[in-house]
């Protein structure tokens, strides 16, 4: 069994929101007040309590549904066109103050725009119903248009700049927080730096020791006391290689998905000696030092040894000697070929090593285990390089190759980096949304300054014609006494004005006129925004019958 419908919640105002429409209601309750007293003979229910009902809705409604409101407050518009002195009330002002809360409050401008249209069709369709006169027509067509449109205009330039503003603090707040990203970034590839330096050097070293005490393990001259020293001294090296182990590990647990350029070489001091390392390292002294420890080695360099960037060198290096690693790690007792082919303007690297003998496979327990992460990073520092590498299975055995540039570019230097320059390139979702803001922003600026422009290009020629219209039908009081029945066109016609009047009342056209006789009307005055009594002036032929004066409002 269902329950019953659920009902719509109304959402509660936001705090403080009452003061302020109370606020807004006293301004245009005032307007609306003021309208009423210089009002000729108001009405006190349509003039005055019914406006004030109507905006003690619409102004708190304007909050959830503002289109709603402007339609309630333009309908008091459209009731003050049925007023016989004047199409303009106070609620014209209503109707610009609603407007412009309904851009301000409401993104899109389809929306608002089907509102006005509305509101518009209900106006026009007012004015050809009670047949009012020009007067009314031009404000209807133009001051209630511009009361919508301007001040809607003006609200949406006000939330744009408000929207520009908020999303302009919001990106600086992500860019603050990408900044901390960075440093976290770079606090972790330093961490991921000193892993590989570990993996390199102290498992090389490592793996050498393991290999000579293995072979010493084997040697015949050794009493039982000392193959257990020596098998201990393996199962201390093996700890030694599962701690290093877990702490490479460790310091890879969030590794950086681009790759950063490879910093400048830095001295490594006494540890760095220790362990090997390129700063006080040369790759002869790597195989040399390979050689005594009792590994197969047999190398060759060909052509001239170039000069290299310390960064390519340090890659030479740290290629052997994960080769080397990985040869007395996964084929004790093989042999171990390496090449090195300087060319004009790259050098060309290749270790192989042959499959692994028996005779010191003693020597594989204690090397297992390093963490199978040396040609991972090995192959991502060749890429920052420049390079390439290539590593696979070769004749049973093992190759690994590297081809690298002789000195490295800014440009192929900075290949994994992420340009930090750049806002866009460091927050892009971030960028792309405020270039969005920033376009809707122009959209609303143009469109602010092209609509009064389209408005003026409409109106302005309708105002000058409707004036034109009512000036030049104008006949002076003086001219209309002189006028004299009786008298042919032709003698009056200099004391006519340029045209007769085109829209005179109906209950001008309709007056009774003379037999057979044809009337024309003219305004009695100039006056633009007052309504003038007519002359009516009857011809018969080309000669003046009658004359009188019709007032302009029907009694």
């Amino acid at each position: 069994m269902t329950g019953p419908w659920p009902r719509r919640r109304i959402p509660r105002p936001p705090a403080g929101s009452v003061p302020v429409d109370v606020a807004l209601w006293g301004v245009l309750a005032a307007a609306t007040g003021y309208g009423f007293r210089d009002a000729g003979a108001p009405s006190p229910f349509l003039d005055l309590l019914l406006p004030l009902a109507v905006l003690a809705v619409a102004v708190p409604l304007s909050r959830h549904r503002p289109g709603a409101a402007v339609v309630l407050v333009n309908g008091l518009c459209a009731l003050g066109l049925a007023d016989a002195a004047t199409p303009a009330n106070a609620q014209v002002l209503s109707v610009a103050v609603l407007s412009c809360l309904l851009g301000a409050r409401v993104a899109g401008a389809r929306g608002p725009l089907l509102v006005f249209v509305g509101c518009l069709v209900l106006d026009v369709a007012t004015c050809a119903v009670l047949r009012v006169q020009p007067v009314w027509w031009f404000y209807t067509l133009a001051v209630l248009p511009a009361a919508l449109l301007l001040p809607w205009l003006a609200g949406r330039y006000v939330r744009g700049r408000r929207e520009l503003v908020r999303e302009g603090w919001q990106l600086a707040h992500r860019l603050e927080e990408r900044q901390h990203l960075v440093a976290e970034r770079a606090r972790l590839a330093e961490r991921a730096d000193i892993a590989a330096d570990m993996h390199d050097s102290l498992g090389h070293v490592l793996s050498l020791v393991a290999l000579r005490a293995g072979a010493l393990e084997l040697s015949p001259d050794l009493t039982d006391r000392d193959r257990a020293d020596l098998a201990e001294l393996r199962g201390t090296i093996a700890d030694a290689v599962e701690h290093l182990r877990e702490t490479v590990a460790v310091l890879h647990d969030a590794p950086d998905p681009d790759p950063e350029p490879e910093p400048e070489p830095k001295p490594e001091g006494k540890a760095g000696t220790a362990a090997g390392g390129p700063a006080h390292d040369t790759l002869e002294d790597l195989v040399a030092r390979a050689v005594a420890f009792g590994v197969p080695v047999r190398w060759e360099r060909r052509g001239t040894v170039p000069t290299l960037s310390p960064l390519v060198e340090r890659g030479v290096y740290r290629i052997v000697q994960e080769a080397l690693t990985n040869a007395l790690k996964h084929a004790p007792g093989g042999t171990i070929r390496l090449r090195i082919t300087h060319r004009t303007d790259r050098t060309h690297v290749s270790v192989v090593n042959d499959a692994p003998t028996g005779a010191a496979t003693a020597a594989e327990g204690p090397a297992e285990g390093i963490g199978g992460r040396g040609l991972t990073g090995l192959r991502e520092r060749v890429t920052v390089l420049g390079g390439t590498l290539r590593t696979g299975p070769h004749e049973g055995g093992f190759r690994v190759t590297a081809d690298l540039p002789h000195q490295v570019t800014a440009h192929t230097g900075q290949r994994g980096a992420r340009p930090a320059s750049s806002p866009a390139a460091r927050s892009p979702e971030s960028a792309g949304r405020l270039a969005v803001v920033r376009g809707a922003a122009r959209r609303r600026y143009a469109a602010a300054i092209a609509a009064p422009v389209v408005a003026a290009a409409f109106f302005v020629p309708a105002a000058v014609l409707l004036a034109w219209q009512l000036t030049t039908s104008a006949l002076p009081p003086s001219r209309f006494d002189e006028l004299t029945p009786g008298r042919p066109r032709t003698e009056l016609a200099p004391m006519l004005p340029d045209r007769a009047y085109p829209y005179p009342p109906e209950h001008a056209r309709s007056a009774p006129r003379p037999p057979g006789t044809t009337c024309e009307f003219y305004r009695s005055g100039r006056d633009l925004l007052d309504e003038v009594d007519l002359y009516r002036l009857c011809w018969s032929g080309e000669r003046l019958v009658a004359k009188d004066t019709v007032p302009m409002k029907s009694r």
